[in-house]
């Protein structure tokens, strides 16, 4: 019987290894983006004119921390399925904004990688659409992870439990 029968087919180890790593850059990329430039990071956040404009410098700052945090875990492999959890939260967080500003008729960059604030409408669809898509893309990178956080190249190692793993799953994941 091969080593991924059944249910864990799709959870070739080598096949998370890459969207963890995929997830990881991305993070890593837009987080240090984000902090190398703050004044951008505030200035999308208030173009979305979701939060006060009170919170823009608490949000500027925190956000690019958290990617930053979250991209330094799944690059090395540990607390897979937290840090894959917490980024499919952000994802939807992100496509919930990018929806919100469209249906509210606002032409934003979304500050995704560093810059933000309001633009020209040219290409208003297309932009919007393609966010969305991309971002969607990560949501499922990151679920994949959260439902098969065993990775290789990976510093908790075959051998260590995943956060919120069933005990049973473990050690058949440990003898397989």
């Amino acid at each position: 019987m091969p080593p991924y029968a059944g249910r864990r087919t799709w959870g070739n180890p080598w096949l998370g290894t890459l969207a963890r790593l995929v997830l990881a850059a991305v993070l890593l990329y837009a987080g240090l983006a984000k902090l190398f430039a703050p004044q951008g990071a505030r200035d999308a956040i208030l173009a979305y004119r979701i939060f006060p404009a009170s919170w823009a410098d608490a949000l500027g700052w925190g956000l690019p921390v958290l990617e930053v945090l979250l991209g330094i875990a799944l690059l090395a492999g540990l607390f897979t399925r937290l840090a894959a959890a917490v980024t499919a939260v952000l994802m939807i967080g992100f496509v919930a904004g990018i929806v919100s500003v469209w249906v509210r008729g606002y032409s934003i960059d979304c500050g995704c990688f560093g810059g933000g604030g309001d633009v020209a409408t040219d290409g208003l669809v297309w932009r919007y659409t393609s966010e969305i898509a991309r971002d969607l893309l990560f949501l499922g990178l990151a679920c994949w992870l959260v439902a098969w956080p065993r990775t290789r190249l990976s510093l908790a190692g075959p051998g260590q439990p995943v956060t919120g793993e069933p005990a049973a799953e473990h050690a058949e994941a440990v003898s397989a």
